[in-house]
């Protein structure tokens, strides 16, 4: 994700801000009524069965704070440091408390500095997590801890989570005394059923024994998807099982180059006990405690019943620092190999035993490696001799794998080379719009040359509304999606960019992302519902459609910066369409995108099958585009589903403003 310019006629990302004050005139070219013509006897391809996807990296705290269902927010006390950011000392009666960072007395070599508490009478420490630690009713939260004190015996300890101000205990549990050596201690937390549900809450553990003690990873769970120790959190894993995707990117795109080589994702100190993870520098402002090391990422995989596209360092980093290619580049490729062993390799290979170690000895299936990210902004041109390298070392070991290129398609960011030594089998293309621009280049895909590599959309998204998407920005997502389905012949996968975003301040660092959330609650942006129902209604065959007579809207492109004078208007299409067909159930389903202000008739012709008189519709609309989702109101917009009649193999059917709709028809 950078700030450049990203296809022809584009715009930079810093200039996405406004666009979204872009209004679409609601002046319509006069026409005679719009009429769709379907063949659904004669399929034009079918529809890739990796099409839809899901992208991640760490970014607007998408797992610290998000998808990672730690509560504890610096748990290592090496976020800041100079000082214990998050903590605070707890004065109990009339006793004392101060803490400070200390480096004196490390556990190991991952966990380095502990947090000190100087105890005079009564105190403790309190960690107020990511923007508060929730409370849910008759919930068991797991907390855990390194301690050790100044004497051979101290304590005992009591864990709690009580209010922000401490006058309200949730619930709370003893620990029993404190030695001399540094020793993990396991608690269960209960609470009852009487309590409401609430954020303003702090984690805290106390004692009412004077002295000195230490602290290290202090953990706090709530209950995890399917159970998993260091796990997932539930409700934002029910949203993305929901969406039934088929493949998920990882670990990311800036997350996996890091700012600098030495800040890259550090896979391998990410395997195994937690107490064995330094955690590292992330690229967004804030440390990555590496809770979600690789394992956590392929069991997320495993869990959605997606597979895992694994991207690898492949030498570049976003601050422009880059390896040559030749011996400098090998201990990366070595690396790639070594990482991609760990994840389909068997128990006699090293890294298959090492990830059975770590609890999965059985290998994850792999199709799609993608080598780098980005890297068109490599001004060196250093891409090239380093993809060679990697390709061809991947491909020696791993001839069944399917690598991905950063550039060499014919939209590669930068446009600075093109990989010709050797040619990848997909390229990774990212998109970042405004949706007067995604409507406009909704046929991108119609025109690419069938006999080049594959497409993989692997970073894509209508940028308007904040800090999820609105109604405008789903219009645009989903006229581009029906351009990318009815190209599902080269566009293999595609997934939308940012997946998450935690809405507190501070905890959002790139705007128009899918789904929002914070400490207590979730929800998802209509952009998020598009993406659902598009996905369960794809069908595995892409029909042959013609549209005629389909209304323009004027629309007004911003004045761009420098400028006085606004450009003219350009005539867009009101109406954006796809059809597919499941062969094994004959369903038919017409996806129609009505980006107007008004209501649309539309005449359905279809031909080469019978289609029945009833069928359904779902319908994700609004009134306003600048609508939108929130934590306050996170079903304003949602998807309906409605039987509807009078269909047959010619109708027509009236679609409201501002409106994303999927017509089920059932054809033999």
């Amino acid at each position: 994700m950078e700030g450049i310019l990203f296809k022809k006629g584009s715009i930079s990302r810093r200039m996405l801000a406004l666009f979204a004050a872009c209004e679409l005139s609601a002046a319509m070219v006069a026409a005679a009524e719009p009429t769709i013509t379907i063949d659904a006897n004669k399929p034009l391809h079918n529809v890739s069965p990796t099409f839809f996807g899901l992208m991640t990296e760490e970014i607007n705290h998408s797992y610290d704070g998000g998808l990672y269902a730690e509560l504890i927010q610096n748990r290592t006390f090496k976020d800041d440091p100079k000082q214990p950011v998050h903590w605070s000392a707890v004065k109990l009666g009339n006793g004392s408390a101060a803490i400070v960072l200390d480096q004196s007395q490390p556990i190991n070599t991952a966990l380095t500095t502990c947090l000190k508490l100087d105890v005079q009478g009564s105190g403790g420490i309190a960690n107020d997590g990511y923007w508060g630690i929730p409370v849910k009713p008759e919930t068991t939260y797991h907390a855990s801890f390194f301690a050790k004190t100044n004497r051979k015996s101290g304590g005992p300890l009591t864990v709690s989570i009580e209010s922000h101000d401490g006058k309200q205990i949730f619930a709370t549990a003893q620990v029993p005394g404190i030695t001399d050596q540094w020793r993990r201690y396991d608690v269960s937390l209960v609470t009852g059923a009487d309590i409401k549900p609430s954020v303003d809450n702090r984690f805290v553990i106390s004692t009412n024994d004077s002295g000195t003690y230490w602290f290290n990873l202090v953990s706090l769970f709530p209950p995890t998807f399917n159970g998993r120790p260091n796990g997932n959190r539930v409700d934002l894993m029910q949203m993305l099982t929901a969406m039934g995707p088929q493949f998920l990117r990882l670990p990311g795109g800036n997350y996996l180059e890091g700012d600098t080589i030495a800040t890259r994702f550090p896979w391998k100190q990410t395997l195994g006990d937690l107490a064995q993870r330094p955690g590292h520098p992330g690229c967004w402002r804030y440390r990555s405690s590496d809770g979600m090391g690789l394992l956590e990422f392929l069991e997320w995989c495993e869990d959605m019943k997606a597979e895992p596209v694994l991207a690898v360092y492949a030498g570049y980093s976003l601050r422009g620092e880059h390896v040559n290619p030749g011996p400098d580049l090998q201990p990366f490729v070595n690396d790639a190999l070594d990482e991609i062993e760990y994840v389909t390799g068997d128990t006699s290979t090293k890294w298959g035993a090492e990830r059975a170690k770590d609890g999965h000895p059985q290998p994850f299936k792999l199709t799609y490696v993608e080598i780098g990210n980005e890297d068109g902004f490599d001004k060196s041109g250093s891409y090239e001799g380093r993809f060679v390298q990697f390709y061809d070392a991947i491909k020696a070991k791993y001839p069944q794998l399917q690598l991905i290129s950063t550039v060499g398609g014919r939209d590669s960011l930068g446009k600075r080379f093109t990989v010709k030594q050797r040619t990848p089998d997909v390229v990774d293309e990212h998109y970042y719009r405004n949706a007067m621009e995604m409507e406009a280049d909704a046929a991108h895909y119609d025109d690419y040359d069938r006999k080049g590599p594959k497409v993989f959309v692997g970073e894509w998204a209508t940028r308007e509304g904040g800090p999820t998407t609105n109604m405008n920005a789903a219009l645009g997502d989903a006229a581009w999606l029906t351009g990318m389905e009815r190209n599902s012949d080269i566009v293999v996968m595609q997934c939308f960019a940012p997946l998450f975003v935690n809405v507190n301040r501070g905890g959002m660092q790139w705007s128009g992302d899918l789904i929002g959330y914070d400490a207590l609650k979730s929800y998802g942006s209509p952009s998020y519902y598009v993406q659902k129902v598009f996905n369960h209604t794809q069908g595995d065959k892409v029909l042959a459609t013609k549209g005629e007579d389909i209304p323009k809207l004027a629309v007004q492109p911003p004045t761009p910066r420098g400028k006085t004078a606004p450009p003219a208007k350009v005539m867009l299409p009101s109406l954006f369409y796809s059809a597919t067909r499941d062969s094994k159930t004959g369903a038919i389903y017409v996806k129609v995108v009505n980006t107007a202000a008004t209501e649309q008739a539309v005449r359905f012709e279809v031909k080469g099958a019978p289609v029945a008189a009833k069928g359904s519709e779902i319908v994700i609309k609004s009134a306003k585009p600048e609508d939108a989702n929130g934590i306050s109101d996170p079903t304003k917009i949602v998807p309906v589903t409605t039987q509807v009649g009078d269909l047959g193999n010619s109708f027509t059917r009236t679609f409201a403003p501002y409106s994303v709709n999927v017509l089920e028809l059932q054809s033999q």
